[in-house]
């Protein structure tokens, strides 16, 4: 296997948290791969880092993604980012994405990581999430 479904895994997911209103009431609709060049957003979800091992087998190719998606907020304390991590989780932890190339086999939060950055001013919650896809 290789990184082909990468970018339908990518794109499907995108439109998942996009398409959910709570989640857009909550961020604006501001969904990025990317920070924002100029100033972002007070809260904002990126799309980010992401892993992809081989998980191939007889039964055909397949790989597990192990992506990240971040909260950042300037808001004062977590909260207002663990509401949004927290919708993001619900989102994810049981989708059915349909992808343009391959299928979703399933998609399971791993783990996250809260943490302040740019001296304390901003805060940013790593969600890691693993998906497994196939391509048959």
């Amino acid at each position: 296997m290789s990184y082909v479904i990468a970018p339908a895994l990518q794109i499907a997911i995108f439109q998942h948290l996009a398409s959910d209103s709570a989640l857009s009431a909550q961020l604006g609709g501001a969904i990025y791969d990317a920070i924002p060049p100029a100033t972002p957003p007070a809260t904002y979800a990126l799309i980010g880092v992401e892993q992809v091992l081989d998980r191939s087998d007889k039964s055909g190719s397949g790989a597990e993604h192990r992506l990240t998606i971040s909260v950042v907020t300037n808001a004062s304390g977590f909260l207002a980012a663990k509401q949004v991590a927290a919708r993001i989780c619900e989102l994810l932890e049981a989708p059915n994405l349909t992808l343009s190339r391959g299928r979703l086999v399933g998609m399971w939060f791993d783990r996250a990581e809260a943490r302040k950055i740019e001296g304390d001013q901003t805060r940013r919650i790593d969600l890691r999430f693993r998906a497994r896809v196939e391509d048959n």
